[in-house]
């Protein structure tokens, strides 16, 4: 579904501006937000959730380092049957992120665990049911990428 600026009001442009980032860290984070914006709590995540849908919103969320919270790394493999073997990738315990890429590794995901153990013993396992090997790409260098900005809503909307 396709979204013009004028679809959204001005709460929505509030809920976007004030929660790029510094989305409350708490047992009820729309709450917060929802007394902040002056409205329930019930309708931040209503918009949240029609934001998405509509494409505006892509994801909501903490980030945070991963490292911290466990193991991950990037994953590869080369298959025949992508459908088929993404549904087992999709499957498994830890998998985000998983897409296609045309190249000869063609599919491409990032698994996390608890632990390296933890995360090997995954990888072994979904080595197993997919019957190849898997490529282990681990992250040697951490980047963060700020993709917060304002938005010119004023400008948008002569466009």
């Amino acid at each position: 579904m396709y979204c013009q600026v004028q679809d959204l009001d001005a709460l929505d442009r509030r809920l976007i501006d004030c929660y790029q980032r510094g989305l409350p860290v708490s047992t009820r984070p729309f709450a917060a937000v929802a007394e902040r914006l002056g409205c329930p709590e019930a309708e931040v995540i209503a918009r949240l959730e029609r934001l998405q849908s509509l494409g505006v919103v892509s994801r909501v969320g903490p980030v945070f380092d991963h490292a911290r919270a466990g193991a991950s790394l990037l994953a590869a493999v080369a298959v025949a049957e992508c459908d088929a073997c993404a549904e087992l990738i999709n499957a498994a315990p830890g998998v985000n992120h998983n897409y296609a890429r045309e190249h000869d590794y063609n599919l491409w995901f990032v698994m996390t665990a608890p632990d390296e153990p933890e995360l090997e013993a995954r990888l072994e396992a979904l080595e197993v049911r997919l019957g190849v090997p898997i490529l282990r790409l681990p992250m040697l260098e951490g980047f963060h990428i700020d993709l917060s900005f304002p938005i010119p809503w004023a400008e948008l909307e002569r466009t």
